[in-house]
């Protein structure tokens, strides 16, 4: 299932909340390569078979979606995110727990993460490749030059998600944000395909007690030790 990439990569992947994205987005910008967003295309085929009427477990017509898709990740002049799917605007949509958890159902299943490997090796051009999600390190990037499992405490998980959506979903709340995070970490960690585990030789790193410019320090020098940049 893996392919040697074209370009250098650093794999991070870790659970939801653990700050991974915002960290990669920011490692991304800092050192000028691009950025895989990988569960951003899980949650895409999750909205694109709903928005397709296709059945919730009909796993065939999913991984259809998966290699048809057209998508499209632009930025608003103000550096906003804006995401369009087949030609429509999903930024809001993609975004919701309500994807998420679609988009953790999904990814359960080997026919559609076989589907988007190709959609995921081809980010890899240079200058090189920060790459975000649950099997960077171990199934999409075994390669990878630098790999780092990113964490934090469930509570402190719940609370970021709670952050971030309480001022875009007025009925999203902290219990069921924890309750949430516990079965879809359970769910991510006992999948059968690629489930959620830290690469052999991946770093990991705590995430529970630091801010994300700590961490994004840390794995910059992390990767400046291993000269992928200066």
């Amino acid at each position: 299932m893996s392919a040697t990439p074209t370009a250098p990569v650093v794999a991070i992947d870790g659970p939801s909340g653990s700050g991974k994205g915002t960290v990669s987005r920011l490692l991304a910008r800092r050192s000028g390569w691009h950025l895989l967003d990988s569960g951003a295309l899980y949650r895409l085929v999750a909205l694109a078979g709903e928005l397709a009427g296709v059945g919730l477990d009909d796993i065939e017509a999913h991984a259809r979606l998966a290699r048809s898709m057209r998508i499209e990740f632009t930025s608003e002049s103000s550096g906003a995110e804006r995401v369009l799917l087949d030609g429509r605007e999903v930024t809001g949509p993609l975004r919701t727990e309500a994807a998420g958890a679609g988009a953790s159902r999904v990814a359960a299943w080997p026919a559609v993460r076989q589907a988007l490997l190709q959609r995921q090796h081809a980010f890899a051009q240079p200058p090189g490749l920060i790459a975000d999600g649950r099997d960077m390190g171990t199934v999409v990037f075994p390669r990878a030059a630098l790999k780092i499992f990113l964490t934090a405490s469930a509570q402190v998980r719940a609370e970021r998600r709670y952050k971030q959506l309480k001022d875009k979903d007025s009925s999203v709340t902290l219990v069921a944000l924890s309750l949430d995070i516990a079965e879809r970490d359970r769910r991510d960690m006992t999948r059968s395909a690629a489930p959620l585990v830290p690469a052999a030789d991946a770093i990991v790193l705590d995430s529970t007690d630091r801010s994300v410019l700590e961490v994004t320090d840390e794995i910059y020098a992390h990767g400046r030790s291993r000269q992928l940049w200066p």
